[in-house]
């Protein structure tokens, strides 16, 4: 027996197989249905994957990562997830709190002091708990920025935290906290401040040493590419009319600075990437992994807590009759299944992900292009529709 035969038997030892798996007879007809709401939407690249069990069992790829070049997208384009980094700020507050280091019931002006400067009409924000911006019922504005007439002057985002300290005084609670769910980026913000003034450590490079180090997502990364990655970066597309009413799909290039607001959207990587971080969240175990390395990371039972439903989604983004909001998570009860995930878009990038833990099920798609000219929202509706039907 050669070395590399036993070097073969060896691995065939030490790596778990996956269970074999197809993709459900649906799988085409929603394929079919995504290429024509691309195509319907002007969508300038996107991708979809289907997974049961932490295993790809199905993907579909439209269009072009970066259309002037005609790179074609893979499964290797990175794209941008937006809001579905809210998760990664809140499972590092769920880490610290299950090693000890807070209370989900903490004051927020505990550790950051700086929101009593901001207007309370209620005389209620010594009231408001880590939990309340985790589910996103403090009562905090939805927007992290109140400038956007496109001034060339103007950032994209607020880039440093004294920006957003200033604007405090000049911002007001807009509900009871506690009363109701209204979707808050900056809640997700002081989230982040916590984390750092718990470790020492910057929002981001915890992230990477508790969450992408540990789950070997190794191709993710917030703000500017590594220059290694480049080839692979997506441009994003906004499809919008010029003064003549005439369409055009403008090209925004690859990258774009979140700055301060990247722990409520800045998350950069392939699909491949948030399949392993489905994987975890399914508690399926991939090759290389372990459910001990999974609890290092996040314990099922602290999971299971997020995904509680808190107060229903039934105004601000996402509502949606038979939705509630978890500890970041959406959570959708359809035909009697309960789905978990969350949406994403910022710049011209949009993106989804949906799970059943229960059945490890999961379908994740992103897109590279936002049409405000002429979107075809109902098409759209409808493929999201026919992917959480891939759940069953």
């Amino acid at each position: 027996m050669t070395f590399i035969t036993r070097f073969a038997l060896a691995l065939l030892l030490i790596v778990p197989r996956l269970a074999p798996a197809q993709a459900p007879a649906s799988w085409g007809e929603f394929t079919k249905l995504f290429q024509a709401y691309t195509d319907s939407d002007q969508v300038v690249g996107a991708s979809v994957v289907l997974m049961k069990n932490g295993r790809v069992i199905g993907q579909d790829n439209a269009g072009y990562a970066d259309r002037d070049k005609r790179t074609a997208v893979d499964s290797q384009t990175i794209f941008h997830w937006g809001s579905i980094t809210k998760s990664l700020t809140a499972i590092g507050i769920m880490q610290l709190r299950d090693r000890g280091k807070l209370s989900l019931d903490d004051r927020i002006v505990r550790w950051v002091p700086e929101l009593r400067t901001m207007h309370d009409p209620f005389g209620m924000m010594d009231s408001i708990t880590i939990r309340m911006l985790l589910n996103h019922t403090a009562g905090f504005q939805a927007g992290t920025w109140p400038y956007g007439d496109g001034q060339p002057w103007e950032p994209f985002e607020p880039t440093t935290w004294n920006q957003l300290v200033a604007m405090m005084p000049y911002q007001r609670l807009l509900f009871r906290p506690g009363s109701r769910y209204s979707y808050s980026n900056p809640a997700f913000i002081y989230l982040a401040r916590v984390i750092e003034q718990v470790t020492g450590d910057p929002w981001d490079g915890y992230v990477q040493k508790n969450i992408f180090a540990p789950l070997k997502l190794e191709w993710s990364y917030f703000r500017g590419t590594p220059y290694y990655l480049t080839s692979h970066r997506s441009h994003n597309y906004d499809v919008r009319k010029d003064s003549s009413g005439r369409v055009q799909v403008i090209d925004n290039g690859a990258d774009f600075d979140p700055g301060i607001t990247s722990p409520n959207g800045a998350w950069n990587a392939p699909v491949g990437d948030l399949v392993k971080y489905t994987a975890f969240l399914t508690n399926a175990v991939l090759p290389g992994m372990s459910r001990e390395r999974y609890d290092v990371v996040l314990s099922r039972q602290s999971l299971e807590e997020m995904w509680q439903p808190g107060k229903p989604m039934s105004q601000s983004y996402g509502s949606n009759p038979q939705q509630w909001m978890g500890l970041s998570f959406f959570i959708r009860d359809r035909n009697g299944q309960r789905i978990l995930g969350h949406t994403g878009s910022q710049a011209g990038f949009r993106a989804f992900y949906y799970f059943d833990p229960k059945n490890g099920m999961a379908v994740i798609a992103a897109f590279n292009t936002n049409n405000s000219a002429s979107p075809a929202s109902a098409l759209q509706r409808r493929m999201v529709e026919a992917a959480l039907d891939l759940l069953r």
